[in-house]
């Protein structure tokens, strides 16, 4: 029996008659959606346009606003690494994947540092535990959790005994930092309390926009509320940041009547400099006319920094007289050597230190950083 086939013709249709595709959005392949809110469709257009644009400046994360002057303060100037007198550190790693780490700290003729220091770290990928102890009782402790990969849970604690120095006291702060694609937002609250009739402390929001590849603009607001009867107090400070390709130029605009600008400029691959301008006008408001009415202040500080093969050497001057450096060399791949000194003309004094920094480590520790990525906690 003979089978008899039928060949159909094929159904052409014309590219011009179907819809568009917008390939650039997930699920653009699907068909849309039936719409039926007016409303509610027209501010999801209005948003999918804003992203879009959005997307298309490729904007990345412009920091934060306390560090809005991180290549300065942070990575030029001495900012909190400078001592006196005498410092032996003793560094001890147990273990790189999770980082646990302890430091013992001595120190002899100086007025800042305790004659003993305790610390201990340990660290994840998502959470950091640090503690330190000092021999005068004095407790620090912070906890930090990373929720998601943009958002961050931060608290401290800090412990002050009473002493012939002063009455003591305690401090705890808790802190939410997230950070997204372009942008960087921070709440803070120190000492709060609602065990007062209402709530207290001092609470701190800041957030960083990029507005361009280069510039970002962010804004810091300060609510005080003391207790006992006192009103709020509310300061709101204003900052911005320009990038340029080898310089980092900042200003911020302070709520008790300051100006702050920073400049830092890379010479060289191991040459950094940098310039602070800081200017104070108090009592232009009015607030302190029975005090001798308004003042000016201003402090400009000029910082520069070497790196060499095995050193660090950072110096600085500002403009009321003071100098300072500070040497960091590694002598053997365990022992670090400190040197800082500070000169102050006006005051007519000045400060050196010293300070060995040895680092003890295992064989098999020193096997393992070889073999295990350490990871890096949410600082």
């Amino acid at each position: 029996m003979a089978t008899l086939t039928v060949e159909r013709p094929a159904i052409v249709v014309p590219i011009d008659s179907l819809p568009p595709l917008d390939v650039t959005r997930p699920g653009s392949l699907n068909p849309p959606p039936q719409r039926t809110n007016t409303i509610f469709d027209t501010f999801l257009d209005t948003y999918y346009s804003f992203q879009d644009r959005r997307a298309a400046l490729g904007l990345s994360n412009p920091g934060t606003v306390d560090n809005i002057a991180k290549e300065v303060q942070r990575d030029v100037f001495l900012t909190n690494q400078t001592f006196s007198g005498l410092r032996a550190e003793l560094n001890k790693s147990f273990s790189i994947s999770p980082l646990f780490q302890i430091s013992h700290a001595f120190s002899a003729g100086s007025q800042q540092l305790s004659p003993y220091t305790f610390l201990a770290l340990y660290g994840t990928a998502n959470q950091l535990c640090q503690a330190q102890l000092d021999s005068d009782l004095s407790l620090s402790a912070r906890f930090n959790q990373r929720l998601t990969q943009s958002l961050i849970f931060k608290t401290q604690v800090q412990i002050q005994p009473a002493s012939n120095a002063g009455p003591g006291g305690a401090q705890l702060s808790f802190e939410q930092d997230y950070t997204g694609a372009d942008f960087s937002a921070s709440l803070k609250s120190i000492n709060p309390s609602i065990l007062e009739g209402g709530l207290t402390g001092m609470f701190i929001g800041s957030f960083l926009q990029a507005v361009t590849p280069r510039l970002a603009l962010g804004l810091e607001g300060v609510l005080q509320r003391p207790g006992g009867g006192m009103g709020p107090e509310a300061a709101l400070s204003y900052a911005g940041k320009y990038r340029g390709d080898d310089w980092v130029g900042s200003l911020q605009i302070l709520a008790q009547g300051g100006l702050q600008g920073s400049y830092w400029k890379r010479l060289t691959d191991k040459v950094e400099t940098g310039v602070d301008v800081n200017l104070q006008f108090a009592g232009l408001s009015g607030a302190n006319s029975m005090m001798g009415g308004p003042s000016k202040d201003g402090v400009a500080t000029l910082g520069a920094k070497w790196e060499f093969s095995r050193s660090i050497f950072r110096a600085q001057v500002d403009s009321q007289g003071k100098i300072g450096c500070l040497l960091e060399k590694v002598v053997a791949p365990p022992v670090r050597m400190t040197f800082a000194g500070e000169m102050d003309h006006v005051k007519n004094s000045a400060k050196l230190g010293l300070a060995v920094s040895i680092e003890a480590s295992g064989e098999e520790l020193m096997e393992q950083q070889e073999r295990v990525i350490a990871p890096t906690p949410p600082f």
